[in-house]
């Protein structure tokens, strides 16, 4: 947010000793506008829009900060239900860092608003703030006027401006520079209850006396405007004495760069060469997609469920998952001593839990923005416990696979038929000058080659691509090389269940290690043989003709050649065929098309790598409820 200038000035002096800055609550943003306007200018006082009554308490849990505390109030019970209002200790509460600043400074606080029984809260859906870093607070303001809700006459609400406007001209008879913080909702009335000196309503009795109390961590999310991890970050910057002006944006980048590397590091050893899909590339696509969800919703920031879904989408429930736990870390936790003083409540949306299991409506004195519930599936990664229990609970003598998976792969093998069939004709493209007709386009490398600089024309050279004979039966994949036996001790056929399957041969982690669910296994395949119209073969795992192989992708690739009725064989790998592939090819007299694994993205490789092993038929019923997609 740009200093206050002359514009507005004029907007928002309410006299020459009486300066308003309309806030809006809840936003770091706007925490950072108040420190900048703070240290342009100098004030003897400020005006703050909470009751005089949590004074002691509210400044007692500000010098305890970074630990995060809550100052409740009690009111009357309704519908046999206790009620109390609360005062966030938020950090990046516009309200809290100015009387931060104001204790480390020694500038005299005044708690200008009244007292009620039962609080009244005003939900108002403000504008975004982070527009305060193009526009001036002056145009922001301007901008939410025509749609800020009309305080209703004899309204709590109303009388709350009115007594803020008395102690302001209370105040003015002692300071000389006051800064006056308002809501942006409440401004407008606040300026007019001033100037035209509105007949005021003493403040009511309460119901008890304001207590302060720590806040349970895992409950912090709640309580905090900003995210857990973003208030962090925002202390860490503030002791470091580090700018933090642009920490809106750059600490969702952080955000994303930490919930990688706790991602990596939870994952299991035999997944961790597919994790590096996650690159800086498809971080970069995730943020325009964020941005792009957050504009649909009329926003420019995003909240926490716009990008716990697109971290879903782009990498998955468990990076979902790890996403949605970074964000809602907080590492600054108090001692024993001071939870021992100060028995820390578990807060809700709307819900306040005392140390002693009791549960009360509460309502956020320093909110304005309303909250909803919004639901989004995830499945997390199990329990050490449960997997072993379901591990020890395996039929050996019924498996099955998950058909969603058999899909997908099978059509991914069906495109990759499709790119062999187009290799095979180009091995037998021809290349002619041209003449009348430029058949299959121009070969520009012939077209080069040819070319005669001291000719005034080029002869141009056309190629002609012959329809493919044949076909490619068997498909074979190859993701890692060299085949660790002992990460893929794991070798099996597999039968079609219906003509749209392939007979299946493969080499994969055991699924038993990896337990997702109750009768399913994870794996991940190492190399996998995919035969098309599929038939019966013998086992090539167990079939004595193919014991010269010496490796896993040896076998595979000899088990392939043995069974092909095609002569050629697709091998997708990441490293082009070594000899000694090429030459137990050559001995079943078959020939191998080499497609690099590397033409498609690290995100697909991994989807198609991961499979589910089913403890017989009848759990297809619910296995999608602990799959992830």
């Amino acid at each position: 947010m740009s200093p206050l200038s002359q514009q507005d000035n004029a907007v928002f002096r309410l006299s020459s000793r009486v300066q308003v800055v309309p806030i809006c609550h809840g936003s770091g943003d706007v925490a950072g506008a108040v420190r900048d306007l703070w240290l342009k200018q100098r004030f003897d006082c400020v005006a703050l829009p909470l009751p005089a009554s949590v004074e002691d308490t509210v400044e007692e849990g500000i010098r305890q900060l970074p630990v995060i505390g809550i100052v409740v109030l009690p009111e009357p019970d309704r519908n046999e239900r206790p009620e109390c209002s609360y005062v966030p200790l938020d950090p990046c509460q516009p309200v809290i860092a100015a009387i931060r600043m104001a204790i480390e400074e020694g500038i005299d606080r005044a708690y200008i608003d009244r007292d009620v029984t039962a609080y009244d809260p005003t939900e108002y859906p403000a504008p975004d703030p982070y527009a305060l870093k193009s526009v001036s607070l002056a145009s922001f303001s301007g901008a939410a006027l025509p749609f800020l809700p009309y305080p209703k006459p004899h309204s709590q609400r109303w009388s709350r401006i009115k007594w803020m406007a008395f102690k302001l001209h209370e105040l003015e008879l002692d300071y000389d520079s006051i800064l006056c913080m308002c809501a942006v909702e409440d401004w407008p009335w606040l300026r007019d209850a001033y100037q035209n000196r509105r007949p005021y309503e003493v403040p009511e009795a309460l119901e008890g006396r304001p207590a302060l109390h720590l806040v349970e961590p895992r409950t912090l999310y709640f309580l905090l405007c900003e995210l857990p991890f973003l208030t962090e970050l925002y202390e860490r910057r503030r002791i470091e004495a580090r700018s933090d002006a642009q920490l809106s944006v750059d600490g969702i980048k952080e955000l994303l760069l930490e919930t990688r590397l706790r991602w990596l590091a939870t994952r299991p050893a035999h997944l961790q060469q597919e994790s590096n899909w996650v690159t800086p590339q498809l971080l970069q696509m995730y943020l325009q997609y964020v941005r792009n969800l957050a504009l649909c919703e009329r926003r420019l920031t995003p909240d926490l469920y716009t990008l716990a879904l697109a971290a879903k989408q782009f990498a998955g429930d468990e990076f979902a998952v790890t996403f949605l736990e970074t964000a809602k870390s907080y590492s600054y936790e108090p001692d024993e001593a001071v939870r021992a003083a100060f028995p820390p409540y578990g807060i809700g949306l709307g819900r306040l839990e005392s140390p002693d299991g009791h549960v009360a409506t509460a309502k956020n004195r320093l909110g304005s923005t309303p909250l909803s519930w919004r639901t989004l599936s995830l499945k997390p990664r199990q329990e050490p416990g449960k997997r072993r229990r379901w591990a020890y609970r395996w039929n050996p003598l019924g498996q099955c696979s998950w058909p969603p998976e058999d899909n997908r792969i099978e059509g991914f093998t069906a495109h990759v038929r499709e790119q062999s069939k187009a290799l095979l004709g180009e091995d037998l493209a021809r290349v002619d000058k041209f003449t009348t007709s430029i058949r299959d386009g121009i070969d520009m490398r012939e077209t080069l080659r040819h070319w005669d600089p001291r000719q005034k024309s080029a002869d141009l050279y056309v190629k002609e691509i012959p329809p493919s004979r044949g076909t490619v039966e068997i498909v074979v994949f190859i993701f890692e090389v060299p085949a660790d036996r002992e990460k893929f001790s794991w070798q099996a056929t597999w039968y079609a269940e219906h003509v749209e399957e392939s007979t299946l041969c493969f080499y994969a982690s055991p699924f038993l290690e990896n337990m997702v669910g109750p009768g399913i296994g994870q794996s991940q395949y190492g190399g996998t043989l995919f035969l098309f119209p599929p038939r019966p073969i013998p086992d090539i795992w167990e079939d004595p003709r193919l014991d010269f192989a010496r490796t896993l992708e040896e076998r595979l690739i000899a088990g392939a050649a043995l069974h092909s009725q095609e002569k050629h064989i697709t091998l997708v790998s990441p490293v082009p065929p070594p000899a000694r592939w090429r030459h137990i090819a050559r001995k079943f007299e078959r020939r191998l098309i080499p497609i690099s694994l590397l033409r498609f993205s690290g995100q697909t490789v991994a989807r198609l790598r991961r499979f589910h092993v089913l403890n017989g038929h009848e759990i297809r019923s619910f296995a999608g409820q602990f799959i992830q997609g």
